[in-house]
């Protein structure tokens, strides 16, 4: 049987985990010591995240709207889930993690417009040194 690192449950909602091959659908439960996700098909095939292990989370935002599907970043690897009501996770797990860490992905306009900036900066310092 599988020991919970919670004491108490905050959040618990469906979700899906998308580590290996295919996703993996079951339970995620945030609490006051680490994020879990449990499947629902085999009680063995879980995922506990403590808070202290987590560097960072990072979600697509579109307007005033959040993306399902959002990745967990450890000190050791990338995990991706994905949650019908992620927003309000999301909130949840901001009150542990804290605002630093829970990060928007950069847009496809986001990325695009970097890389021109980059080019146009390199240009002009190029220019500078003739």
């Amino acid at each position: 049987m599988v020991q919970s690192l919670n004491a108490k449950a905050e959040y618990t909602t469906q979700g899906i985990s998308y580590l290996g091959i295919g996703a993996k659908y079951g339970k995620i439960l945030v609490g006051d010591h680490a994020f879990e996700f449990f499947n629902d098909n085999n009680v063995e095939d879980y995922i506990q995240i403590p808070w202290k292990n987590i560097s960072a989370v990072y979600v697509h935002v579109t307007g005033n709207r959040v993306s399902r599907r959002f990745k967990i970043k450890t000190d050791k690897i990338d995990l991706d889930f994905s949650a019908k009501s992620s927003g309000s996770l999301l909130k949840v797990m901001r009150e542990h993690l804290g605002n630093d860490k829970i990060l928007r992905t950069a847009s496809l306009w986001d990325t695009i417009r970097s890389r021109f900036k980059r080019k146009s900066m390199n240009a002009t310092n190029n220019e500078d040194i003739k």
